[in-house]
């Protein structure tokens, strides 16, 4: 088997998808209430991955600027740029950017909404319909 380059082999049965390790990686950093080292992600994420990988994927996410990264003795400590809320509302947009029928991404979506999650999105459209009156208006009733 080969190896791969974030030390796993390929073809493994417990190859991670596309992108997971990365995922990984930044749920942790959003979990802590501080910047983490490479060594304390490692000791946050599940298995046993080597540091180097660790610190492979913290280079990757910083050089995306998803990470902002400050020295800490002779390494760096990281931490998100945005919090993860941020983070999926931008890569929500960005795939829908990314199709041809944006109505029909939209419908889509809405319609396999939960009841919950389709109130939500109804009270939250409707705040911002009033909070846009409001700008038009200048505030005044």
């Amino acid at each position: 088997m080969e190896e791969r380059e974030d030390g796993g082999a390929r073809g493994a049965p417990g190859r991670r998808a596309r992108g997971e390790l990365e995922s990984d990686v930044l749920a942790a950093l959003w979990a802590a209430d501080r910047a983490l080292t490479a060594g304390q992600v490692r000791e946050a994420l599940p298995g046993d991955l080597a540091y180097t990988t660790v610190l492979t994927i913290l280079s990757r996410l910083h050089d995306k600027e998803m990470l902002v990264r400050r020295r800490e003795g002779r390494g760096y400590a990281y931490e998100p740029v945005r919090d993860e809320a941020s983070h999926t509302a931008q890569r929500m947009r960005s795939l829908l950017e990314g199709g041809s029928d944006r109505e029909a991404v939209l419908a889509r979506f809405v319609s396999e909404l939960s009841e919950q999650d389709e109130h939500v999105l109804h009270q939250l459209l409707s705040g911002h319909d009033a909070r846009a009156e409001d700008d038009h208006s200048g505030g005044r009733a």
